[in-house]
């Protein structure tokens, strides 16, 4: 049996306003001040990092010996910013040097506080400075917010660890993320890029929703964090968690919406809110236990379909396009096939979070992330988008002992209810997913949207597995069509 509740279960986004109005700020956004550093790594977990690979303890050397191979953790890096990044078809995209430039930036960062090697501290800042003295806008089709939303909060991360640095341009730094990401950031998330509000997938929101938390941590702008913070727990589009996971069954699972797209987006998707989980924690919001822990059920849920294993999927049906403009629908019946192969470095955070710091059972998790170890980072998963939209090398850094206490990290820990510890489970033997049956129906061509993306990039897909398969879009639409026309003959034969 299951309960549905959020987003009504068959009805994603149906009845829903078109997303214009502005988003709520709560009356008390987070505490006065803000730990610094306070995004995706605390002081604490920097002097755990350095304090275990010194003493060569295991899985933390493994990871360590991860980012000290990857060719964006050299000190040598030389940036290659430009005044204008385009990001999307029609404009002379140039935004591979900026996201392959954050990605060292951070990465030498990182590797600064492990060793204590100070060239890799200059090199993250000399490529910083570059980008912040350089950089006005980013623009391009409807993938500029995409541009806005993963290299926002990725740049404020590689920031965040230098920024006590003697040679750092903090003010503008800061600058730059409030004048040429925050705002687009900020847009989508009112706006949605003039379309209806649940035109655009999980992934477009979690992205938006990150690059506002935190630039608004980075930059000290409690009403920033505010508004971030309430969109996570009650926002109109399909990147609040109640959207995102809208059904949750007694079992413990909770259906991961994007889990009906393909794979490649639904772990985008997860490991995105785990991020969004992480930096809010860091400074004392626990929204990883938010709604009795549904985050928990809905990675559960994922990790447990990633490994090729059988869940429940409720049909829902996705309103899409503009505003007083082109509009259709589009109808999801049952979970995408999927590659247990494909690795994403994204498991080992919200695992540690559960089962370490929480002290909760999460069996889909465990076996997820002791699969992906040691994970890597950008470089490390193909060379495409794709493979620098997590920051990654959760291994070296989120791997930590289990709690003895209620928690740490300054966050809030409530007591684990029995409903999250059920979402452990034996699991069920793997299995690859049927095909999904999608069932599109629109008054109009999507083309006639201008800029508007029904369905977002495609680059994301271009992923690469653990063996070396390359998990391309056209590879998964043969997989939906064979797994249909499978049906289908069997159907006859019946």
């Amino acid at each position: 049996m299951l309960k549905a509740t959020g987003a009504t279960a068959g009805a994603v986004g149906v009845g829903v306003g078109v997303g214009t109005t502005a988003l709520a700020t709560p009356a008390a956004a987070a505490g006065a001040s803000f730990a610094h550093p306070g995004l995706l790594h605390t002081r604490a977990d920097l002097d755990r990092m350095a304090a275990k690979v010194k003493a060569g303890a295991e899985p933390y050397t493994a990871g360590f010996a991860k980012l000290a191979a990857n060719p964006h953790a050299q000190s040598g890096w030389q940036p290659r910013p430009a005044a204008t990044v385009y990001r999307g078809g029609g404009t002379p995209q140039n935004y591979a040097a900026l996201y392959k430039d954050i990605h060292s930036a951070y990465q030498n960062a990182l590797r600064w506080h492990v060793t204590g090697e100070s060239a890799h501290a200059d090199a993250a800042v000399r490529i910083l400075n570059a980008w912040s003295g350089t950089l006005t806008s980013v623009q391009g089709s409807a993938d500029r917010f995409l541009a806005a939303g993963l290299y926002g909060y990725q740049f404020a991360n590689a920031a965040e660890l230098v920024r006590d640095h003697g040679d750092f341009e903090l003010g503008r730094f800061q600058e730059m993320l409030t004048r040429t990401f925050a705002p687009l950031s900020d847009d989508f998330l009112v706006r949605h890029n003039g379309a209806v509000v649940s035109n655009y997938w999980t992934n477009w929101d979690l992205a938006n929703m990150c690059c506002v938390l935190a630039t608004g941590i980075f930059c000290d702008d409690k009403a920033q964090v505010g508004r971030a913070v309430e969109y996570f727990k009650h926002g109109a589009g399909l990147g609040s968690i109640k959207h995102a996971i809208p059904v949750v069954h007694d079992d413990g699972l909770a259906e991961w919406l994007e889990a009906g797209r393909d794979q490649g987006h639904a772990l985008l998707g997860v490991g995105l809110m785990g991020t969004f989980c992480e930096m809010a924690w860091n400074q004392g919001t626990d929204l990883y236990g938010y709604d009795d822990n549904r985050f928990l059920k809905g990675a559960q849920y994922v990790a447990k379909w990633a490994l090729g294993g059988d869940v429940p999927f409720t049909a829902n049906t996705r309103r899409k396009g503009a505003i007083n403009g082109w509009s259709g629908s589009e109808t999801v019946t049952e979970a995408a096939p999927v590659n247990p192969e494909m690795i994403r470095p994204i498991w080992a955070m919200i695992a540690n979070h559960y089962t370490k710091r929480r002290g909760l059972s999460a069996s889909y998790l465990t076996r997820i992330a002791a699969r992906s170890a040691p994970e890597g980072g950008g470089g490390n998963y193909g060379p495409d988008s794709g493979g620098y939209d997590q920051l990654g090398f959760g291994t070296l850094a989120f791997t930590r002992d289990k709690a003895t206490g209620t928690g740490t990290g300054g966050a809030p820990s409530p007591a684990a209810s029995a409903s999250a510890a059920a979402s452990a489970g034996a699991g069920s033997q793997a299995r690859p997913q049927g095909g999904t049956a999608v069932t599109p129906s629109a008054s109009a061509s999507a083309a006639a949207s201008g800029d508007l993306a029904a369905t977002g990039s495609n680059d994301v897909l271009g992923w690469t597995a653990a063996t070396g398969i390359t998990a391309l879009a056209g590879g998964l639409l043969l997989l939906r069509r064979r797994g249909r026309d499978q049906r289908e003959s069997r159907a006859q034969a019946q």
